[in-house]
């Protein structure tokens, strides 16, 4: 029954009630970004999501475009802007992922949703992770978010796939808060984000480029 229909609804719910609690904090950034990032306070990407059908990701934009000579944009702890970084470490640019929740492209909890050109790069049991609607949150995030490989961030979406629940979803909310005070996992040991993801060594899935175009 919570699989079919009631995360559903518990994500509506209260993904709407967030919104009318954060909607100053909402109107506040978004001016305030729109200055620093020359009108474009938003972060939109396409991005895969349940049985890896691709969708519009909404976040606030905590990078700016800054490019090299040569045209190419540059590494991201320099593309890092100062309230980029604070609203990071304090999760505050997930914000309009709620949008994505209403329309139904996410859930409030479940595996992050990645680049799409990550698809064709995962072992069958990784690509495992599309098989649920994608999350703010997940269990992958409060056992080391950034912090941890992708190999063990991918076991963890697979297991939350094969196990999640009521009781493992309030569990991850209640983590979350925790790992967002304690500011944990935000960045890579060597990167200010996350190192792409390359493919591990093993058979990769196939998939149709015309399908997963970015």
């Amino acid at each position: 029954m919570y699989r079919i229909f009631c995360k559903r609804i518990i994500d509506l719910l209260i993904s709407i009630i967030a919104l009318a609690i954060l909607s100053p904090i909402f109107f506040v950034l978004s001016i305030c970004l729109f200055f620093v990032n020359k009108g474009k306070p938003f972060f939109i990407q396409l991005r895969p999501g349940k049985n890896g059908e691709i969708f519009h990701l909404f976040k606030f934009r905590s990078m700016n475009d800054k490019q090299d000579q040569h045209g190419n944009l540059l590494p991201d702890a320099q593309r890092l802007t100062k309230i980029g970084r604070f609203i990071r470490m304090v999760s505050l640019d997930e914000i309009p992922q709620l949008f994505n929740v209403l329309k139904g492209d996410m859930s409030l909890i479940g595996p992050r949703p990645l680049l799409v050109r990550y698809l064709d790069r995962y072992t069958p049991e990784q690509a495992r992770r599309h098989d649920v609607r994608p999350g703010i949150t997940g269990w992958a995030q409060v056992n080391g978010r950034n912090a941890i490989s992708w190999e063990k961030r991918f076991e963890y979406d697979v297991y939350y796939v094969d196990h999640f629940s009521l009781a493992l979803d309030m569990k991850i909310l209640w983590l979350t808060v925790i790992k967002v005070f304690k500011r944990e996992g935000i960045s890579s040991q060597t990167s200010a984000t996350m190192e792409e993801f390359k493919g591990s060594n093993y058979s990769r899935v196939s998939s149709d480029p015309e399908t997963y175009k970015n």
